[in-house]
């Protein structure tokens, strides 16, 4: 992910409409090899494998941190400390303690602080909100939202951090992919009120690349069953989160049905929204989609189908326009109440399978 932040900066000249220059002069990474690419980057002038030293270089504003779950904590409380801003990863913590310390930490200190989530930076996830915003869904009754993955159905592909608990935290898979999924629907405003939880452990051991194998002991698979108030009506919305989703390579989708009409999108069909409508007859509509509708206009012309470098360089654009106060109404990064409200939610969904019940969701008003 910094190698894309990297190439994103390398390219901010392709927006139109942002006033805001923007470059990449420090990175900092403990792996020489890794480090080393950095190289490419003319504006880079520090590489350095002590993080401290980058934290103290006074011409730097904003840190990106991208850090296994369990080191969250520790270098985000450290970079807000030392007077910078801050571009977290998800999940913002490997667990609600150390989410609510970030986000504590964050308000104490007037730091401007947002999280990753690239996905709905995308034209499809932002007609969904139009449409949702519009009102012609009418009155919502079903939402349907989820993030696949299926690369661990290989039993053979080796452990590594995201599949152990000591680094990934107990949410396991719902850490890695779960704030890509609620991002819309919290912005939304749709909290969930109450929930419950199917966990899935499948594969439990892993080739440890020494000759042996190693236990693989976070979640698989989430899927959670999940009721929110919308105009004061309670409506089930089902979220997933499958690292083992056979046939789906990276597939982010939503989908969202009212009285009067609906909508639909996932990236395995990236240009693609449906929409439904009801009238005498029912009917779905294809739209083909281009380039035209991503928050921040660039050189690509409107013909030309997005990719996974655009959303993440329409994020960083969120990211910069806000904290310069110039987003102008257009979509935002998650930001820490987001963060911590997606952290209510999966310690309740462990408390949901633990107990095999129905749990209510609190969310609780930080320092």
């Amino acid at each position: 992910m910094g190698k894309e932040a990297a190439s994103s900066f390398a390219r901010w000249f392709a927006i139109n409409d942002l006033p805001v220059q923007v470059e990449l002069t420090a990175v900092c990474d403990v792996n020489q090899e890794v480090l080393s690419w950095y190289r490419n980057v003319p504006s880079v002038k520090l590489l350095t494998t002590d993080y401290k030293e980058l934290l103290a270089d006074e011409e730097i504003d904003v840190v990106y941190v991208a850090l296994p779950h369990h080191l969250h904590k520790q270098y985000y409380l450290e970079v807000l400390t030392a007077g910078k801003d801050l571009l977290a990863e998800k999940p913002f913590g490997v667990d609600l303690e150390a989410a609510l310390a970030i986000k504590n930490q964050a308000d104490r200190l007037g730091r401007f602080v947002r999280c990753s989530s690239e996905m709905p930076f995308l034209p499809g996830p932002q007609r969904v909100v139009k449409e949702v915003e519009s009102g012609r869904l009418g009155q919502v009754i079903e939402i349907k939202a989820g993030f696949l993955h299926s690369s661990d159905l290989d039993p053979d592909k080796p452990i590594n951090w995201k599949r152990q608990v000591s680094f990934c935290g107990e949410i396991g898979v719902m850490g890695d992919l779960g704030m890509h999924v609620l991002h819309i629907p919290l912005r939304l405003g749709w909290k969930p009120e109450r929930i419950y939880a199917q966990l899935q452990k499948i594969i439990t051991q892993r080739p440890d690349g020494k000759g042996g194998m190693a236990e693989c002991d976070t979640w698989n698979n989430a899927t959670l069953n999940t009721e929110v108030k919308i105009a004061d009506n309670l409506v089930p919305m089902t979220l997933e989160m499958k690292r083992m989703a056979p046939g789906e390579t990276n597939t982010w989708y939503i989908e969202i049905l009212g009285t009067e009409g609906g909508v639909k999108y996932s990236t395995k069909d990236i240009k693609t929204l449906w929409t439904f409508k009801r009238s005498d007859e029912q009917w779905r509509q294809r739209t083909d989609l281009g380039f035209k509708g991503m928050p921040f206009t660039t050189i690509t012309g409107a013909i030309f189908e997005p990719g996974f470098p655009d959303c993440f360089m329409q994020m960083l654009a969120a990211y910069i326009a806000e904290r310069a106060g110039l987003l102008n109404g257009r979509f935002g990064c998650v930001t820490p109440e987001e963060a911590l409200n997606s952290h209510y939610i999966f310690d309740a969904a462990l408390r949901s399978f633990n107990n095999q019940t129905l749990e209510k969701i609190t969310y609780f008003k930080t320092e």
